[in-house]
């Protein structure tokens, strides 16, 4: 997918004002007025992970090391938007791998998550693309990606279900070959 140019705020703006108008609204009233601004700007910050560079994120935080060892950051939080319904879906993100060579800053997981997370989404994609990264930027043995997220468009609409819960796993390298990395790699998340 190529990089996107940078999104026409004025003309989302616009596009907002009229579906205001289609939806049966006033987009002259006083609580409407600044609306199609405030949106537009928003979908252009919840859609910025197109925009990005992720070796730009990475700002090379990769750090050369001997360890050879499980490394997980869990309950990183998560908020994208539904590729179906460009309704939010939102909850935590865990990751792990087994460092080989090399350890990522860790601030930088959480950044990949985001960078990831900021395009219109499902969520089996984006736990995919997160593994894959890990793995691409780190050059582990292997990564592990757990997601665990509500989605609105179940919430408030459809099937409206209030409590559900995806979660959504990925594995990859010795996480997907051995079952004990990957039996570790689930009682660790498991062990709150």
């Amino acid at each position: 997918m190529s990089k996107p140019k940078q999104p026409n705020e004025k003309r989302i703006a616009e596009l907002v004002r009229e579906l205001l108008q289609e939806l049966g609204e006033d987009p002259q009233r006083e609580g409407l007025l600044k609306t199609p601004g405030r949106v537009a700007k928003s979908l252009a910050f919840l859609t910025g992970g197109y925009r990005q560079d992720l070796k730009k994120v990475m700002n090379g935080a990769v750090f050369h090391t001997d360890i050879n060892h499980m490394v997980i950051l869990r309950d990183i939080e998560v908020y994208s938007m539904c590729e179906h319904h460009m309704l939010p879906f939102f909850g935590k993100c865990h990751v792990g791998y087994i460092a080989q060579g090399k350890v990522l800053g860790v601030s930088k997981i959480a950044r990949i998550v985001d960078h990831y997370a900021r395009r219109l989404q499902i969520q089996e994609q984006l736990t995919d693309q997160i593994a894959q990264s890990v793995l691409r930027e780190s050059n582990a043995e292997g990564v592990g990606v757990v997601m665990e997220c509500q989605h609105l468009c179940m919430m408030m609409r459809g099937v409206q279900k209030q409590n559900s819960v995806m979660t959504t796993s990925a594995v990859l390298g010795s996480f997907r070959e051995d079952q004990t990395v990957r039996q570790e790699f689930m009682a660790l998340l498991n062990n709150r």
